[in-house]
């Protein structure tokens, strides 16, 4: 299930401005996260993985630090999650993310991207049965069968496992995230890990050629230009044009 998948997921944006618009989308999502599950990371692990994936990108602190400053406080924004689904260029299905504070307006906004290049948004449901929902995580270990003993141990579901350069990813379902990422700290310590996310991982793939590629690329660029959308997810293999 596994195989490259960073291959399959989008970057947060390619524009000029991009490192702004991964800032924001990094503090929209702690800021979320700190005021829905409390601001402590010790208490509250899908914090601490959101910020250690910040810091992996390079985010400030004081953007973090700011995000969390703002959860503190009984008032603030209220934005709530919003998902759409759809066929993108080529046919390829694709999820969209999203965090907001005017749905109408989201939807608005993202059912443009999907119309100004000739897509289909879609209903509920429609693509989102042919992703799995997978908690991903990666560490430096030359150990696999250590890794997953660990895992077992603690009875944690685990639905694949890699290894390599010295390296272990595993993938478990996303109700799982908590219980495995404990049972490695507990295992071996404090972890840097090299992967600590949640996302959806395509079933299959759908080739995206010719003059699709293209177009594709607008889509995704249109997309990512929306200061609402989080994350996108989809199962294109992209032809290369080099």
């Amino acid at each position: 299930m596994g195989r490259a998948y960073q291959n399959r997921k989008v970057s947060m944006a390619k524009t000029a401005d991009a490192k702004a618009k991964v800032y924001s989308k990094y503090g929209r999502e702690i800021y979320v996260t700190a005021k829905s599950g409390g601001i402590d990371p010790a208490g509250n692990l899908a914090l601490r993985g959101l910020i250690d994936r910040a810091k992996k990108d390079q985010v400030p602190t004081h953007v973090i630090e700011k995000a969390i400053d703002k959860a503190k406080g009984s008032g603030g924004e209220d934005f709530s999650p919003a998902r759409y689904e759809g066929f993108g260029p080529g046919g390829c299905m694709v999820m969209i993310d999203c965090l907001t504070d005017n749905p109408n307006r989201t939807f608005g906004d993202v059912r443009q991207c999907f119309t100004k290049t000739k897509c289909k948004i879609g209903n509920q449901g429609s693509v989102s049965h042919m992703f799995d929902h997978a908690a991903i995580l990666a560490l430096s270990h030359d150990d696999e069968e250590a890794v997953l003993e660990a895992l077992l141990l603690a009875d944690v579901d685990v639905t694949d496992i890699e290894s390599g350069e010295g390296k272990v990813t595993l993938f478990a379902p996303h109700t799982e995230y908590f219980k495995a990422k404990q049972a490695l700290i507990d295992a071996f310590g404090e972890i840097e890990f090299d992967v600590d996310e949640i996302q959806f991982l395509p079933q299959g793939s759908t080739p995206v050629t010719g003059d699709d590629v293209e177009m594709f690329e607008k889509f995704m660029d249109m997309l990512n230009d929306l200061d609402d959308v989080q994350n996108i997810y989809h199962d294109a293999d992209v032809e290369s044009t080099e």
